[in-house]
């Protein structure tokens, strides 16, 4: 198994589109020189949630992860986001991330289905023997119907390249009981925040980061707090907590990623529109995020 950082904060980045919904190229190697570069995030996560996935198809998603991995060009690591609620699906598009040269695999718990734990930890297990890459579990029961229990997540940290967890539980006691049980393990197993308002909560209990869509806007924020908490530098890393929050709290007014998307175009940065089901946000709400980001000095 390739050995892996993955402490620090990964963005989840989006999926640009041209006007007429086609993926932007151009703009997506835009994006991930700048974000490196510029932004100085510790690693790219194409094709999550943020990146649109449900509505690209499988050979926009092979793509996307491509141009990402061409273009990071070994400067940070690349995540793919190749899960499924198909275990035969998830597995193919492992395989042809870990092909293409993607340096991990983020996986989410399977959608719609709301298999057993028993099902859930069958599926990891079956993909984790078909890669080398280290795997990432991706809980996030809000949008999959389905919660990764802290017993299901500790015996999955048994196999060997299954590294870590991008957490969206919403729930603080399960996080630390993940956490705890990593810190007494022999093995590293990271765990990252997918809930970005809770990000310095997962640092300050002992996590290891982000991956966060907020990062589209506050990414050296988020870097340098990451950096701080890591160093054990609390209170430095929640000052930048409380003084990003109200940025952060404005890029989720309506479903994620179409708010980030509209502080991006904000910021004149490729990102184009959302594809069908989400929709452009509401003028309410696109003058409110506009406050938001003046305030943060993003925008004049």
């Amino acid at each position: 198994m390739k050995q892996i950082e993955l402490s620090g904060c990964h963005l989840p980045i989006i999926t640009p589109f041209t006007e007429d919904y086609k993926l932007d190229e151009s703009g997506l190697r835009q994006l991930v020189n700048y974000y490196i570069e510029d932004i100085g995030v510790n690693g790219i996560v194409p094709c999550g949630t943020t990146g649109e996935s449900p509505t690209l198809s499988s050979q926009e998603h092979d793509k996307v992860i491509e141009i990402v991995v061409e273009e990071t060009a070994g400067r940070v690591p690349v995540i793919a986001g190749t899960g499924s609620n198909s275990t035969e699906e998830a597995i193919q598009r492992t395989k042809h991330a870990e092909k293409v040269g993607a340096d991990a695999s983020l996986q989410v718990g399977p959608y719609y289905n709301k298999p057993t734990q028993a099902g859930l930890i069958k599926h990891f297990q079956a993909i984790a023997e078909t890669t080398t890459l280290p795997l990432l579990i991706y809980n996030i029961p809000g949008r999959t119907g389905r919660n990764i229990e802290p017993e299901t997540i500790i015996k999955l940290a048994e196999i060997d390249n299954i590294v870590g967890l991008k957490d969206c539980s919403g729930n603080v006691n399960q996080t630390m009981a993940i956490i705890k049980a990593a810190r007494q393990s022999k093995k590293k197993f990271y765990v990252l925040s997918g809930d970005d308002a809770a990000t310095y909560i997962n640092l300050a209990l002992g996590g290891d980061g982000a991956i966060a869509a907020s990062a589209h806007l506050v990414g050296k924020e988020y870097v340098e707090m990451c950096r701080l908490a890591l160093s054990n530098q609390y209170q430095k890393a929640r000052e930048i907590h409380y003084r990003t929050l109200p940025l952060v709290k404005s890029l989720f007014i309506e479903t994620n990623p179409a708010p980030v998307k509209e502080a991006l175009k904000m910021m004149n940065l490729p990102a184009g529109p959302v594809r069908l089901p989400l929709v452009p946000l509401q003028e309410k709400n696109r003058q409110l995020l506009r406050k938001a980001l003046k305030e943060a000095g993003k925008i004049n």
